[in-house]
């Protein structure tokens, strides 16, 4: 309903009577609080891997993973610059390690992910089990769990981060621990709990190899049993019309997400095949993995080849074409949206 000049007068005169009361009238921005779909302020963008790459091999001459804490490049999306945020909710950045360093254990109350994208041999340990990582290899630093990395091969070692560093700073929640020495005692052999707990089955309570947290036992996926299940889908399952065929990462304690703020999933895309849209209320982060074709986000066509990393703001509309068989990696803060019971999708 439009307002007479009079009202309005008399509207704008109490505004600046309650202004310094540090009041202000709802229903002149209800509607843009309230919106009928999401309009996140975030750009549609691609970082070319070999130029982020240079970068962060120059970074590598000039500051030490020991002095830097953690040698990281951050993708900042192009609308959110200075907010260390690639979408409104989440962080990504790529991280180096060169050989014979050490990135010091800390802990802190962001969840994380590292998905390797260069190397073999370094590690992540998490409460003093080591997970040795190759490329593609999911690992988990789940928060306010004791973590450090080191370089013991000879070849540089560069991984994507993924946070929850925009979440956790909405709720004004973010702590941080350094540990005392560089490296946390070993608490396990290397790789014991994906041995244990990686093929959908646990131990029993009370058997010594129940070491790891009862809620988040599992923190690496590796990439040969990720593209093995994958391929074994795309080779019998029907093919989704809007999602190709896709896995998604699941904690082993209860079916659910990987974390309790991410989501993780790998789809693959069949030469040829071309999705239908399909739109989800959370934002992610696409990795190419192997293979080429095109990303049309939002109407925006994108070219997707290996590494290079895109990020898709929420509730845009996304196609996937393939012009070779397409493997992507993805995350995004579908489980917090799930959690809160905000998440939404909507098939085109």
């Amino acid at each position: 309903m439009s307002l007479g000049e009079e009202q309005r007068a008399a509207l704008q005169d109490l505004y600046g009577q309650m202004d310094p009361l540090h009041l202000a009238p709802l229903w002149e921005s209800l509607s843009q609080l309230v919106r009928p779909t999401p309009r996140p302020a975030v750009d549609v963008h691609r970082w070319e891997y070999a130029q982020v790459r240079d970068y962060l091999m120059r970074a590598g001459q000039l500051i030490s993973a020991e002095q830097a804490e953690r040698r990281v490049l951050i993708l900042e999306n192009p609308a959110m610059r200075g907010q260390a945020a690639i979408t409104s909710s989440l962080y990504a950045g790529l991280q180096l390690i060169l050989p014979g360093e050490i990135a010091p254990c800390h802990r802190h109350s962001q969840c994380a992910l590292r998905f390797v994208m260069e190397g073999e041999g370094a590690y992540t340990s998490v409460d003093g089990e080591k997970a040795v990582m190759r490329p593609f290899d999911l690992v988990l630093t789940p928060n306010w769990q004791w973590h450090d990395h080191g370089n013991e091969t000879d070849q540089p070692m560069i991984w994507l981060d993924g946070l929850d560093i925009p979440i956790v700073r909405l709720f004004d929640a973010t702590f941080a621990e350094h540990y005392d020495g560089k490296v946390f005692p070993q608490t396990a052999q290397a790789g014991v709990s994906q041995a244990v707990y990686g093929r959908n089955l646990r131990p029993i309570a009370g058997s010594a190899a129940a070491q790891r947290p009862a809620g988040q036992p599992l923190f690496h996926y590796p990439y040969a049993d990720w593209r093995d299940a994958l391929a074994r889908m795309a080779a019998m399952a029907t093919i989704d019309p809007h999602h190709a065929h896709t896995l998604e990462f699941q904690n082993p304690a209860d079916g659910g997400s990987i974390m309790p703020t991410i989501s993780a999933q790998v789809t693959l895309v069949p030469a040829g095949y071309e999705t239908r849209p399909r739109r989800q209320s959370a934002g992610s982060v696409l990795v190419v993995v192997e293979g080429q074709g095109t990303a049309r986000i939002a109407g925006q066509d994108v070219a997707l080849k290996p590494r290079d990393l895109v990020v898709v703001p929420a509730w845009a509309a996304l196609e996937l074409q393939a012009s070779s068989e397409l493997v992507l990696f993805a995350y995004s803060d579908k489980a917090a949206q799930a959690r809160l019971g905000l998440y939404r999708e909507k098939s085109e």
